[in-house]
């Protein structure tokens, strides 16, 4: 059971086309979002679709995968776990932002 404390599974399309950064240290950084879809029908029946977007960072050989392969519109299943970071934007506000951190990712579709 310890390997289900924090992991995330989803399946989505990308947002935009993912952001690749190349560190100084050599390690390689992937930044996309996915769009997961749910439909359900309200109280008057209509069907209702509601749209959560989601963050996602991958490392090393997966943000190569990105790098490669993957690109706004396309669908993919990842999985991973979530992580909480914050920041100091350049007003001195405290930010946070939630994301996933992907470890596995799976391309679907054509």
């Amino acid at each position: 059971m310890n390997a289900l404390k924090n992991k995330v599974q989803l399946i989505g399309h990308l947002g935009n086309d993912p952001e690749i950064i190349n560190l100084e240290s050599g390690k390689t950084l992937a930044k996309f979002s996915i769009a997961t879809n749910e439909s359900y029908k309200n109280a008057k029946g209509e069907k209702v679709t509601d749209t959560q977007w989601h963050s996602i960072v991958a490392w090393g050989k997966t943000a190569q995968i990105v790098e490669n392969f993957v690109s706004k519109g396309k669908e993919v299943a990842i999985e991973g776990k979530l992580t909480t970071r914050s920041w100091e934007d350049k007003d001195g506000m405290k930010r946070y932002i939630t994301e996933v951190v992907c470890n596995e990712l799976l391309m679907l579709g054509k």
